[in-house]
């Protein structure tokens, strides 16, 4: 058994995408869009368990069309979703099996992971016990700007700043103590990696594929499924 727990967050609401029913479950290349990274994650040898975070009232609907029709080989349970992003992570850390020392926290509509970039980041994790968690992302590219009502503030040097995606891995009770501390002084983070670094964590950036996107809106849709479809 894999020590690692990936948890799957797929609890949004489809607001900016436009489907009242969130985005989780959309056709994707012949496949609801969650279940691409839940067999990613399935064919990672590091993962024993994995923890999908839906809405409590579409548990079984999740489990209908997403899971079971997959023959996943991890055992798969279900946490219920969180008012916000951070809610739903705290849920789906509760599920962790005492066994798995480690928790990999994923957008279920970023379909295009791979378990070779799963590996990667999480021996990276693995190698160095000084790290409480290792995110994945790349450098910045674009020329970036600060800006307030419009107008340009500052240019600031990019070659500092990485744009970050999922995975986000980290030491399991490394997460829960900055959970815990967060939650107590009322702080929310923009990601997971926010709130152990708010707690005094050591985090590092491994460079990911760009190709690892997120679907956010419907234009994203088409270029995913396109690449989906490319990797036979």
């Amino acid at each position: 058994m894999g020590d690692v727990c990936a948890v799957i967050v797929a609890g949004g609401s489809g607001q900016r995408f436009g489907n009242p029913g969130g985005k989780q479950l959309i056709d994707a290349a012949g496949r609801p869009l969650m279940t691409w990274s839940l067999l990613a994650f399935d064919a990672a040898p590091s993962v024993g368990h994995i923890v999908v975070v839906c809405p409590a009232e579409r548990t079984e609907e999740v489990r209908r069309r997403a899971v079971d029709p997959f023959d996943l080989t991890v055992p798969v349970s279900f946490a219920p979703a969180g008012d916000t992003r951070q809610d739903s992570t705290r849920s789906g850390l509760a599920e962790v099996p005492k066994t798995c020392d480690f928790v990999a926290i994923h957008d279920g509509a970023r379909p295009l992971i791979t378990p070779e970039v799963i590996e990667g980041a999480v021996r990276v994790l693995r190698e160095d016990p000084e790290l409480d968690g290792v995110v994945c992302g790349q450098p910045a590219v674009d020329t970036l700007k600060l800006v307030e009502d419009g107008m340009i503030l500052d240019t600031p040097d990019r070659s500092r700043f990485w744009t970050v995606q999922t995975p986000q891995i980290f030491r399991v009770e490394a997460l829960r103590r900055a959970e815990d501390a967060v939650r107590a002084e009322g702080f929310v983070g923009t990601d997971d990696a926010s709130i152990v670094e708010r707690a005094g964590g050591r985090v590092r950036c491994v460079e990911a594929p760009r190709d690892n996107l997120k679907v956010t809106l419907p234009e994203d849709l088409p270029l995913v499924e396109f690449l989906l479809r490319s990797r036979g």
